[in-house]
C-alpha cells in the first residue's frame, strides 16, 4: 500500500504543473542565481571593479601607475568619459568631474593621483612627505573603495619597482649608517639601469603582475573619502525598502489581478461581459485598481521607513510621488497579464512565484546588484525591480532633481503599456468563449 500510495503522490505532482514547478523549477533557479553571484569569490581572482582615474600629476611615475591601473585585469580603470557615437572624445576626469560622475552614480570610486606624488611615490613606513592619494568613494557600494584601495598598492608594487628599489636604498643607507662614495655610485649606476629596463618593459606593454595578494602593505598612503552618503542618517533604508516593496508589489499585484480567473471559474465574468462593460474597460478597471493598491502599499512601508527608520521622505516627496506611480503602473500591468496568460487560478499562482522571485534576485531586491556578475548586472535591467531600485537610489540617495528619473520612468511606464496591450490580446479567448 505505501508503494500505492507513493505513485499516486507522483503522479498528481506531475499532473500539477504548478507543484511541480515549485518543487524542481525555483530551487535550480534560485541555486543558479547565487551561485553565478558568489562562486568567484572563493578564488582568488577580484571582482571587476569600475574606477574613475584622474592623473593631477602628470609625470613619468604617475602615468606608469595609471597604465598599470588600465592593465590590472580586476579594474575597469577609465579617464575619460564613454566616447558616445559621432560625438568628439570627451577631455580626461578632472578631481570635479570625476567626483560629479560619482555622484551620479557613473562609478563607485575615482581615484585621484595628487600633483607632487611622483617626486616620492613609495615608502616603506609611515612616511608624512608622501601626497596620498585620493579615493572618492559612494558609499553606497562598500566593497568597492576596498578593493581599490588593495589593488591600488598591488599595482603600485608591480608598476614602480624601481621606486620601491630607491627607496629600499635609502632605508639600507640609514641601517648601515651611511655608504662610501664608491658605493652610493654604483648603487645609482644600477637603479638607473634598473629604471631604463621598467620603461622598456612598461612601453611593450610587459608589465610584470603580482603573485598572489592584492596588498603591498601601504606602499601608497591612501585617503578614502566619502562624497555620497556621509550625512545619511539611514543610508541604506531607502534600498531595503525599494528591494522588498517592489518584491512584494508584485505578489500582490498578481493575486489581486487573478479575480479575473476567479470571475471566470465561477461564471461571474460572463455576466460582467454581458452587462455591456467591454474588456478593455474591464482590464482597466482592475488595473486601475491594482495601481492604487501598489501605490498605498508603497507609500504606507515608507511612511513607516520615515518613522521608524528615520528615512528622509517628505525632504524627497516629489521624486517618491513619482517614482512610486511609475513603479505601480508597471507591476499593476505586470500582474494583468500574469492572470490573462494564465489558464487556472493555480497555474497563475505557481507562475507568479516562479517569476516575481526570480525577477527579485536578478533585480537587485534580495541583494545589492553591485555584488553581481556584469552578465547579471545586465540581465537585472529586463525587470522591474532593477529599475525601481536605481529610480529610488536617485532620490533617496543622490538627491537627484525629479528630471533625472526620466529612463526609470520611461522604462517602468513604456514596459506597463506594452504589457497591458498583450494581456489584452490574451484576454480576447473570454469574449468568444
Amino acid at each position: 500500500m505505501i508503494a500505492v500510495i507513493v505513485r499516486t503522490g507522483f503522479r498528481a505532482l506531475r499532473r500539477d504543473r504548478g507543484a511541480f514547478l515549485l518543487s524542481f523549477i525555483l530551487p535550480i533557479a534560485f541555486f543558479s542565481i547565487f551561485a553565478m553571484v558568489f562562486a568567484g569569490m572563493g578564488s582568488s581572482t577580484t571582482p571587476r571593479v569600475s574606477v574613475l582615474v584622474v592623473d593631477e600629476d602628470r609625470t613619468a611615475v604617475s602615468e606608469r601607475l595609471v597604465r598599470g591601473l588600465r592593465r590590472e585585469p580586476s579594474l575597469a580603470a577609465s579617464t575619460r568619459p564613454e566616447t558616445k557615437k559621432g560625438q568628439p572624445v570627451p577631455p580626461d576626469y578632472t578631481a570635479a568631474t570625476a567626483e560629479t560622475a560619482v555622484k551620479q552614480g557613473v562609478a563607485p570610486p575615482a581615484l585621484i593621483i595628487p600633483q607632487g606624488f611622483g617626486a616620492n611615490p613609495v615608502a616603506f613606513g609611515p612616511g608624512t612627505d608622501r601626497q596620498p592619494i585620493r579615493i572618492l568613494h559612494d558609499s553606497s557600494d562598500p566593497v568597492a573603495a576596498q578593493v581599490v584601495a588593495g589593488l591600488l598598492q598591488k599595482v603600485v608594487m608591480t608598476s614602480l619597482p624601481d621606486a620601491m628599489a630607491g627607496e629600499g636604498m635609502k632605508y639600507f643607507e640609514q641601517a648601515s649608517g651611511g655608504l662610501t662614495p664608491r658605493q652610493r655610485q654604483d648603487m645609482e649606476l644600477n637603479l638607473s639601469k634598473f629604471h631604463d629596463q621598467m620603461q622598456k618593459r612598461d612601453q611593450e606593454g610587459n608589465t610584470p603582475a603580482a603573485d598572489g595578494g592584492n596588498n603591498a602593505g601601504g606602499l601608497a598612503a591612501v585617503d578614502v573619502r566619502d562624497v555620497v552618503g556621509e550625512k545619511k542618517r539611514s543610508p541604506m533604508i531607502s534600498f531595503y525598502a525599494a528591494g522588498i516593496g517592489v518584491m512584494f508589489l508584485l505578489f500582490t499585484a498578481s493575486a489581486s489581478a487573478g479575480s479575473l480567473l476567479s470571475e471566470a471559474e465561477c461564471g461571474a465574468l460572463d455576466r460582467i461581459l454581458s452587462a455591456r462593460v467591454g474588456m478593455t474597460t474591464l482590464l482597466a478597471g482592475k488595473m486601475t485598481y491594482c495601481t492604487l493598491l501598489a501605490f498605498l502599499q508603497l507609500t504606507l512601508m515608507f511612511l513607516w521607513g520615515a518613522a521608524v527608520f528615520h528615512l528622509e521622505l517628505f525632504t524627497h516627496l516629489p521624486g517618491f510621488l513619482v517614482m512610486t506611480a511609475a513603479t505601480s503602473f508597471a507591476v499593476a500591468s505586470f500582474g494583468m497579464l500574469l492572470a490573462t496568460v494564465s489558464r487556472t487560478r493555480g497555474q497563475q499562482a505557481a507562475i507568479s512565484t516562479l517569476l516575481i522571485l526570480t525577477m527579485s534576485a536578478i533585480g537587485g531586491s534580495m541583494l545589492p546588484r553591485f555584488l553581481m556578475p556584469e552578465a547579471m548586472k545586465k540581465a537585472g535591467l529586463f525587470t522591474f525591480n532593477a529599475w525601481a531600485i536605481d529610480g529610488y537610489t536617485k532620490v533617496f540617495w543622490r538627491d537627484e532633481p525629479v528630471s533625472h528619473l526620466a529612463p526609470q520612468v520611461a522604462v517602468l511606464i513604456g514596459s506597463g503599456m506594452v504589457l497591458f496591450l498583450i494581456a489584452r490580446r490574451f484576454a480576447r479567448r473570454w469574449e468568444y468563449s
